[in-house]
């Protein structure tokens, strides 16, 4: 099996698991020394290494293990065995993938969430993917439009760079709904960085990059069904139809569509608690590949459908589209909103591998949107259409050996947006050339540096330098002290990301600076980052601990005044904003088959508003979450498993925008009650190919009570639906089935 010849030398690289069989060891590194030629282990060990014979000296690494230096020759057969670098011989450790594991050895804070994880919860969307994350929180924009939105380090999700297989894609007129245009059984795992991010992925990160990696069609199944109901009569439908075309040619269909038509008002203030919808959404997936040669495409095209009808039971879109019609019966005027999206999407992604010099390659992405929303809101009109290009191109090589890594390349963005605000229409493009190099080192064990800068000519951001470093130092077993910072800049869509204000009889002001973006300045902020990750045993168990603490300060920013509760101001910042973040977060497996996470988090965001240094409205200083999970385990020969899985989420107080000029019946507090939930999921796996779940969200039922204001006038100068601080349906149960034809 194993051979070499004049041309190319083969084998295996291998390790010893924990019942003492030889299995190969995936993604180590085999190079000859002092050259650039290399290559790295596949999944089962195996390599292929272009050979000369002027090359004498093969190293082999992975980290964890014993570095070895081979000399090679012709007639020899490669099959070497890795010894870790703690072997003591008599003892015998027992290991398992997490399903959301940190990395000790990247330069970045990254947390990978598994697909795993995704499955302890129902995750309909990915906005509903982060409810098992203490790293993200998730809170509702509103109580009209049903829509999640989450932070990060204190920060909304348009200060995150949130791209979709490193591509951008929940940005523009997609901020406000986006997360729930990305079904989660489309998820095959999701990147979390927090910090700036890398140069490559563009300027506008500013508190982190999520990144979301979908299935592919030549490892997703041949087919998957996902069928969800819940006590709130939504329904989902998830199909996955994978298909081998040729050797070198993958397909997928992927099928997603959710309805829920069914009225709610568990408050009885004559609005809907949840909105009604349906929504439809379509991707093929195109994947060729081509090792041999060293050549990896995949194309995608997808189209989405999204309606969404909210606002009073009452409401009739027919007859009571933006008017204050009153019904007969009642004689009130009625409240409705209408929310209609239709994307097409198509992106492509090449790379380039060359089998000679495996640590050289090329990759190239391209993505073209097109986003149209139609919508209204009460007597409130707004509707969007926002086409984009995006192209990226990047080129990996090493310098002198495989610890000096450097990525190059050029990118290049184009935004339309075409935006009608009631009777005023905003018209404008934008587009940048940017290049950028990021070098990195890797000394394995003890240090790496990813050290990045880009240059961008905007339009109308005009020339600008975007540094970001992000470096890690170990200096004892099973620890990461890391330190990041970096710059990011963007320009603020201030309808679309905060589409909330129209639920509200607010006036719309923006306060002209001068700028080039609706007459305001780019938001401009800098990121400074400290982590520490120990792992350790306790009780002979396994044990991690992480501190973070993450530092925004705003250079600029577009200031979203809600302090004057008859209007909503944007203007630039005069003064200081800030947003500083504290995490620790302990991860214990106490016993087999059982996962305890538990996290403390500690936010101080502040913003200079005209009216003096206030504290963001509706952001708890502090948040207490858990998590426990547990399977049950298989016996040998028996099929079957039960999983249980159960999170608590605790938020402080957080404080109300000033309501204080109301009357004194439309006055709120200056703090909000605390708020605690308790969601739960039980699975049970029958076999490989099929499970069952049940779960419930919000267990203990905590809802807000009125969390509308003005709700019996909402066309009067009172109405408010935004001050929303926790859950409005109550109690909701679910269940569902997964069926897998491997």
């Amino acid at each position: 099996m194993f051979m070499t010849s004049q041309e190319n030398i083969k084998g295996v690289i291998m390790e010893t698991n924990e019942k003492n069989e030889r299995i190969g060891l995936a993604g180590a590194n085999v190079y000859w020394l002092n050259t650039e030629v290399g290559t790295v282990t596949d999944i089962n060990g195996d390599f292929r290494l272009s050979y000369k014979p002027e090359y004498h000296k093969l190293v082999i690494s992975y980290v964890g293990f014993k570095t070895d230096t081979l000399t090679i020759s012709t007639s020899q057969n490669i099959k070497h065995r890795l010894e870790p670098t703690d072997n003591l011989g008599a003892v015998t450790v027992k290991s398992r993938r997490q399903t959301t594991a940190k990395s000790y050895f990247k330069a970045a804070n990254v947390i990978n969430v598994s697909s795993d994880e995704l499955l302890k919860a129902a995750c309909c969307n990915l906005s509903e993917s982060f409810e098992t994350n203490p790293s993200i929180d998730v809170n509702f924009a509103d109580a009209i439009s049903g829509t999640r939105q989450i932070k990060m380090l204190g920060l909304t999700s348009p200060y995150i760079l949130i791209a979709t297989e490193n591509i951008p894609s929940i940005r523009g007129a997609s901020q406000a709904y986006g997360l729930s245009f990305i079904p989660g059984t489309w998820v095959e795992s999701i990147q979390i960085t927090k910090g700036a991010g890398s140069v490559v992925n563009g300027f506008e990160s500013i508190a982190g990059q999520i990144n979301t990696e979908l299935v592919k069609p030549s490892t997703d199944d041949k087919l998957f069904v996902n069928l969800y109901g819940a006590t709130s009569e939504r329904l989902e439908l998830n199909t996955h139809i994978n298909a081998k075309v040729s050797n070198k040619w993958h397909t997928g269909l992927y099928i997603h569509g959710n309805t829920h038509n069914k009225e709610h008002d568990v408050n009885n203030d004559g609005f809907l608690d949840m909105p009604k919808f349906n929504q439809v959404n379509v991707m093929n997936r195109w994947q060729y590949t081509d090792t041999k040669k060293g050549f990896v495409t995949f194309i995608n095209l997808k189209f989405l459908n999204d309606e969404k009808q909210t606002g009073e039971l009452d409401f009739r879109p027919e007859t009571d589209k933006l008017t204050t019609n009153s019904p007969v019966l009642s004689g009130d005027e009625v409240w409705g909103s209408e929310i209609d999206t239709r994307r097409y999407e198509i992106s492509t992604k090449f790379g380039y591998v060359n089998p000679e010099i495996p640590w050289q390659s090329l990759g190239v992405q391209t993505a073209f949107s097109s986003h149209k929303q139609d919508s209204y809101f009460g007597l409130n009109q707004y509707d969007i259409t926002h086409n984009s290009l995006y192209a990226n191109a990047i080129y990996n090589s090493i310098i002198s050996d495989s610890r000096h890594k450097i990525k190059t390349g050029v990118s290049y963005t184009y935004d339309h947006y075409d935006e009608f605000v009631n009777a005023t229409d905003y018209e404008r493009t934008e587009n940048s050339v940017g290049a950028f190099f990021e070098y990195s080192f890797n000394n394995l064990e003890l240090f790496n540096l990813t050290a990045g800068v880009r240059i961008d000519n905007h339009n109308l951001l005009g020339t600008f330098i975007t540094p970001r470093i992000h470096a890690r130092y170990s200096p004892w077993s099973k620890s990461a002290f890391r330190a990041s910072f970096g710059r990011g800049k963007r320009s603020a869509n201030i309808f679309t990301e905060n589409q909330q204000m129209f639920s509200t009889s607010r006036q719309i002001n923006i306060l002209n600076s001068g700028g080039s973006v609706y007459g305001l300045d780019p938001e401009i902020a800098w990121n400074y980052g400290l982590s520490y990750l120990q792992g350790f045993n306790l009780f002979g168990r396994k044990a991690d601990i992480t501190l973070d603490y993450y530092k925004t300060d705003f250079q600029n920013q577009v200031v979203v005044d809600w302090e004057n509760p008859t209007e909503i101001n944007f203007y630039n910042l005069n003064g200081k904003s800030f947003a500083n973040s504290f995490q620790v977060e302990f991860n214990y497996n106490p016993f087999e088959h059982f996962d305890l996470r538990i996290a403390y988090k500690f936010y101080d965001v502040k913003t200079d508003y005209n009216s003096g240094r206030l504290e963001r409205p509706l952001t708890p200083k502090h948040r207490f979450f858990a998590n426990v999970g547990y399977k049950m385990h298989q016996d040998e020969g028996k099929l079957g498993r039960w999983k249980f899985d159960v999170t608590f989420n605790w938020l402080s107080d957080q404080r109300y925008a000033s309501t204080i000029t109301n009357a004194v019946e439309y006055q709120l507090p200056e703090r909000t009650p605390t708020v605690a939930t308790l969601n739960a999921q039980i699975t049970k796996v029958f076999s490989p190919k099929f499970e069952v779940y049940l779960g419930g969200e919000n267990i203990t039922n905590v809802r807000q009570p009125n969390p509308i204001l003005g709700v019996e006038d909402p066309f009067g100068a009172n109405f408010d639906s935004t001050f929303v601080y926790g859950p409005i349906f109550g109690s909701m149960y679910f269940a569902g089935l997964r069926y897998r034809l491997h």
